[in-house]
């Protein structure tokens, strides 16, 4: 089996708050650790009440504190929200801090909607055409031999393994350009996942960083001992993500029966089209699946969420996965 990762949201629970979501985080990351997880990562998003990783690095800096082996880092950073050389700065803290430990994935979307956007100080027409000249500028900052005359402090020389994330072939343009690894978002947009990875393995130009490509891809997983009960967790998610692409984000919600039954062809469509890239069930629904998956993609790693609402259940969740992995035998840590 290929090596499993995190990702995690640091979801907000109706009737719950932000200060327990980030300390079910870091019992997650700690749980990962625990169980074998290659790492776990942050991802960014602004004015969602349902996801409290908005400071991403911050977050960050809590986990690597309660953790010891994990690699922790960013899944992602929207680098055109922020000056390359205040993610340098921030990056190469956690890298003092937490010293080869630390990933920066790095994205182009704005992880949030156009109003929030402008508030972040974002000119949106602009800065998406200047996201491959901010990931270099970003990597210069934090290379040995910077041939920029601001420093960036701490961040130079600690060469931070940078990812690209994406969810279309642009990214897979990107990261094959730079010879980066490339994590897509077929967690949610898993509509161009085949043909950016076709293009990412073509193209793919070798680094000082990677020497050959390295496709790491989202899958949401929902494992429980039963089918019934898996499908009963994966509600909350669900209704979440109508939401959400209806217009209407909150807070995620608790688990109900048949919710699929209860909305129309519409909604339907949408949770077929994401569950392309997902496994929900009991140990064998999932093992099949994930297989299935790996086997259709090529994937050289996955990035597991799990949106479950009761924190017991999605802890549950991973530990049965990490069991699936290890009757394929224990893969070696990914190094990337």
């Amino acid at each position: 089996m290929v090596p499993l990762s995190i990702l995690d949201l640091s979801p907000v629970c109706e009737g719950s708050d932000a200060a327990q979501s980030f300390r079910n985080s870091l019992a997650l990351a700690q749980h990962g650790e625990k169980f074998g997880y290659t790492r776990y990562w942050l991802a960014e998003h602004h004015g969602m009440p349902g996801i409290a990783s908005a400071a991403t690095a911050v977050l960050l800096s809590y986990v690597g504190a309660g953790t010891r082996t994990i690699r922790i880092g960013a899944g992602g950073v929207m680098l055109p929200n922020h000056s390359p050389l205040v993610i340098a700065e921030q990056f190469g803290t956690l890298e003092s801090l937490y010293p080869g430990r630390i990933d920066l994935g790095l994205g182009r979307a704005p992880g949030s909607d156009q109003r929030t956007a402008q508030a972040l100080r974002r000119d949106l027409q602009s800065d998406s055409d200047q996201f491959p000249q901010d990931v270099v500028e970003l990597m210069d900052f934090m290379s040995k031999s910077p041939r920029q005359p601001v420093m960036a402090v701490p961040g130079r020389g600690l060469e931070v393994p940078i990812w690209i994330l994406g969810s279309s072939t642009f990214g897979a343009q990107l990261a094959a350009h730079l010879g980066l690894p490339y994590a897509f978002a077929s967690h949610f947009a898993p509509q161009q996942m085949m043909q950016a990875i076709r293009i990412y393995r073509e193209t793919f130009k070798p680094s000082a960083q990677l020497q050959k490509p390295h496709v790491m891809l989202g899958f949401n997983v929902f494992a429980a001992d039963t089918d019934a009960e898996a499908n009963f967790r994966a509600s909350s998610w669900q209704q979440a993500f109508v939401n959400l692409r209806s217009g209407r984000p909150g807070r995620l919600p608790p688990p109900v029966k048949n919710y699929r039954g209860t909305v129309g062809p519409a909604e339907n469509a949408l949770l077929d089209s994401v569950l392309s890239c997902s496994a929900v069930g009991s140990v064998e629904t999932v093992r099949a699946g994930m297989r299935a998956f790996v086997e259709r993609t090529g994937a050289d790693e996955l990035m597991v969420t799990s949106q479950v609402f009761d924190h017991a259940a999605r802890l549950r969740s991973y530990e049965l996965l990490a069991g699936i992995r290890d009757e394929a035998g224990q893969p070696a840590l990914s190094t990337v």
